[in-house]
């Protein structure tokens, strides 16, 4: 849940006003069973061998709840899930829900995408949801979606590692000056060669923009309407991911990720870098590959002692698209979906950080040692978890700000003349 998805979204939307509906897409207008029941068509891209059978016995539970509604659900892949929505919208024969990015929630609302769902929801339905992720699912004031998961990013740390090097297994780095004291003497060099990396802040689930976050109080680029891509801070966060690469060499950093593949490949499961940020769920991978390992989990560091451990987020969200011809019934099954029984097996299968808070309290008092303490960790974290939705203002700031960054890193560009061009072209998309 990164935010690619929050670039790819933008352009889908381009690509469908542009190019519209062809006359053989999938038509999925709602139809009865032959008892009567009144079918809600489902789309999710939730088809692997883990989740897939998750959602389906999620499916399978609410059919049997009640005696209307049959949910038929759809799996496409990753991707194509969206652009096929936004085409079955424009032709006006859409899915009845589907599973969205939580990001751009806001884009669809004012682009008629998605059906407004206030006449359904009052406080008590929403107050079932952390609020950070409410936020993100309305539009002038008004909700077009209902959250579903979300995730958070923690500092996961080798215990043994720690040991090996003096420090102390019970106190992760706080800041960003005691994490490159503790990298430092958590490298294992033999000769020129690295055996072990103490960290590298590029890898794992996170990018040059969480640090930038994480440095500047929380702030992503832009808040509020106001552009906050060049400040002192985001800087100065560049310089010190440079820095890390200064010091290890580029070609150790290359010859570490050339190793990067699978699960048990991970270099933190293969004890070949001792501290990882990433998110919960990878508590499964070290849980199924990493018997061996001691680990802990701690917040990110902070910029400073005197800031917050902040740490970005994502997500998806349940909607109902524009021209659902069974709105009422489709809500009726997303209420199910983001309900505490459905979210709670949702968790406890895929580890999830859901976005019901009885649901995620529930789990966390059934789990028990190492998953009961990451669940914990990263229900914890979510009070310092920014989000970080597209503005309507600026839809295309992803594509502006990105590639600059990726040149900053690659040299090309000095942090402060590259974020300054970046501010600068952003500024030029703004719509009125």
């Amino acid at each position: 849940m990164r935010r690619s998805l929050s670039i790819f979204i933008p352009l889908v939307l381009m690509f469908v006003v542009l190019t519209g509906c062809s006359s053989g897409e999938q038509n999925v207008q709602a139809e009865k069973t032959q008892d009567g029941k009144t079918v809600v068509d489902f789309w999710s891209f939730w088809g692997s061998e883990t989740r897939r059978p998750v959602i389906e016995k999620i499916i399978d539970d609410f059919n049997q709840s009640q005696n209307r509604i049959f949910v038929k659900h759809t799996f496409l892949p990753w991707g194509d899930i969206w652009t096929k929505n936004l085409a079955s919208v424009a032709a006006g024969n859409p899915a009845d829900v589907i599973i969205n990015d939580i990001n751009t929630v806001a884009q669809r609302a004012e682009n008629k995408q998605v059906e407004d769902l206030s006449q359904y929801i009052d406080d008590s339905f929403k107050d079932q949801f952390y609020p950070h992720l409410w936020g993100n699912v309305e539009y002038q004031n008004k909700p077009y979606a209902v959250p579903f998961n979300t995730d958070t990013r923690l500092l996961y740390y080798n215990k043994k590692a720690f040991k090996e090097a003096g420090l102390d297994p019970n106190k992760p780095p706080q800041t960003w000056e005691e994490l490159e004291e503790y990298a430092k003497k958590l490298d294992i060099k033999n000769g020129s060669r690295y055996e072990r990396i103490g960290f590298y802040p590029l890898w794992g689930s996170t990018g040059a923009s969480s640090w930038m976050t994480n440095a500047d109080n929380g702030a992503g680029f832009i808040e509020d309407g106001e552009l906050k891509i060049n400040t002192p801070n985001k800087v100065k966060a560049l310089e010190w991911i440079a820095g890390w690469k200064e010091r290890l060499g580029e070609n150790t950093v290359q010859a570490f990720q050339a190793e990067f593949g699978s699960e048990q490949a991970n270099p933190f499961i293969a004890e070949k870098v001792a501290m990882w940020v990433d998110i919960g769920t990878f508590y499964t991978q070290l849980r199924d590959y990493g018997k061996d390992i001691e680990f802990g989990v701690a917040p990110i560091p902070s910029y400073s002692k005197d800031s917050e451990h902040w740490a970005e987020g994502g997500g998806f969200v349940a909607e109902i698209p524009k021209g659902s011809d069974h709105p009422e019934e489709a809500m009726e099954f997303i209420e199910y979906l983001t309900g505490p029984e459905a979210q709670k097996y949702w968790a406890q299968k895929n580890f999830d950080n859901v976005a019901n808070i009885k649901a995620a309290e529930s789990v966390i008092d059934e789990l028990t040692g190492d998953g009961q303490s990451v669940y914990q960790a990263t229900v914890d974290n979510l009070k310092v978890t920014k989000m970080f939705p597209v503005p309507v203002e600026y839809p295309d700031y992803h594509n502006r700000v990105n590639p600059i960054i990726d040149n900053i890193l690659l040299g090309k560009y000095s942090p402060e003349d590259g974020l300054r061009q970046a501010e600068k072209d952003v500024s030029k998309t703004k719509r009125e």
